[in-house]
């Protein structure tokens, strides 16, 4: 009874619109009171969830996301695209993945990416013919893969959540993260022959020179976060305020695209972004205390090692099962509730913790491409103005696509295991 009260007003929120944060804190509360608990344990473990210095990577990535993006970084990978590749057929098309692949590696998170290249290229788009929903369903989808090229906020999730080695899996989301974008290039490429989308003119390599020495430093950003937590310079959370200062410095001094001034309004907009993303940890771990004590999870759990105990048929109905919940559950909310039960599973069957936390976090990702809940899709097609079934419809391909790289990285460990492989052991 108590179950079916907790689910059942997580849902009525969701459907009447309400934040996921604030649902799983009513859902929280409601059940709380069904069952006569004091409600002193909602900032127990609302602080539980949150004292966590891991965590403290998601402000330090946000903000140094913001001060790239306000520092003029997102005209310049674009520019760089489209130098590249914008005399190929769909080659707008092209260079917005490619510029999002670039991109994943300042954000580490979909939404601002959407965010931040949508509000470049699919004005461009529009305007050089292509429809405003293909515009903005592929750079919803082509965002998928900021939280699986490294930095990851997801997957810095997944670190605090079970005290695995981030360094491990920013290493191991960088090859699934390049399929993706290549598997999203040549979808794109098909249907711009099909629908006879427009090329630009080839731009010389004296412009691809000149692009890429203006997006060098965006690049180098990437680098210096991936080297330092690999060669052990300094912890994430630390290289997260590596990040924050170096896109400070590069922002202000070389691309001068903001001032001092509109310093605060940055920083404010990133506390606010990362308060929401905290607060969302701190209410589902309360709900996931509720699911336990419950005994949800190990339910779950001891069900699917009932069904079976094949390690490929657990990985096969754990990408069915978080396909679905993408669908209507937000990726943070999602990893904390059902990834620890989901990886005592995927340990008991033998599959490799770091690889299991890739399909998951690829899993989760492209649910931000499909309704009711695919954010990117609604930042997306606000951008376009454009209703959410037209950019959804559009988004089929491209969803398609990227379960195909999600099936081969499920089944092929290698793709996601190789680099690590290779820093660590």
């Amino acid at each position: 009874m108590l179950v079916a009260l907790l689910f059942g007003t997580f849902a009525a929120c969701l459907m009447l619109g309400v934040p996921v944060a604030i649902s799983l804190g009513v859902a929280s509360l409601a059940y709380l009171l069904g069952a006569g608990i004091d409600l002193t344990v909602v900032p127990q473990f609302m602080y539980t969830g949150m004292d966590s210095f891991v965590l403290l990577c998601i402000p330090g990535f946000v903000l140094a996301g913001n001060l790239m993006n306000r520092g003029g970084i997102t005209d310049q990978i674009v520019r760089f695209s489209s130098a590249v590749l914008g005399h190929i057929r769909g080659g707008l098309g092209l260079a917005n993945v490619g510029g999002s692949m670039i991109f994943a590696g300042i954000s580490g998170t979909a939404v601002s990416e959407t965010a931040s290249i949508g509000a470049v290229m699919i004005p461009a788009m529009k305007k050089s013919g292509y429809s405003a929903g293909f515009a903005a369903a592929l750079t919803a989808s082509a965002s998928t893969v900021g939280p699986i090229i490294p930095p990851s906020v997801p997957m810095i999730i997944v670190g605090t959540l079970t005290g695995l080695s981030v360094g491990r899996m920013f290493l191991a989301g960088a090859i699934p993260g390049v399929l993706m974008g290549l598997g999203m290039m040549v979808t794109c490429y098909l249907i711009a022959r099909a629908r006879n989308y427009p090329k630009g003119t080839w731009a010389g390599f004296g412009e691809i020179f000149n692009s890429g020495k203006a997006a060098f430093w965006a690049i180098l950003m990437t680098v210096i976060i991936l080297y330092g937590i690999v060669g052990g310079i300094f912890t994430p959370t630390e290289a997260s305020i590596v990040a924050s200062i170096y896109a400070f410095l590069v922002g202000l001094f070389i691309y001068k695209g903001f001032r001092l001034r509109e310093l605060p309004k940055i920083l404010l907009d990133s506390a606010i972004g990362s308060g929401a993303l905290i607060l969302l940890v701190g209410l589902a771990n309360l709900f996931g205390w509720i699911l336990t004590s419950e005994q949800i999870p190990q339910q779950i759990a001891a069900s699917m090692l009932a069904m079976t105990e094949n390690k490929y048929v657990i990985i096969l109905l754990v990408n069915v099962l978080l396909l679905i919940v993408g669908t209507f559950m937000e990726t943070i909310a999602a990893l904390i509730i059902l990834f620890p039960p989901l990886l005592a599973v995927a340990t008991a069957v033998g599959i490799d913790p770091v690889h299991f936390a890739m399909i998951c976090v690829i899993n989760l990702m492209l649910g931000l491409t499909t309704p009711p809940v695919g954010v990117c899709l609604f930042v997306a097609g606000n951008i376009a103005r454009v209703p959410l079934g037209t950019v959804a419809r559009e988004t089929v391909p491209f969803l398609l696509c990227n379960i195909l790289v999600l099936m081969l990285v499920s089944f092929v460990p290698a793709i996601s295991l190789w680099l690590p492989s290779l820093m660590f052991d």
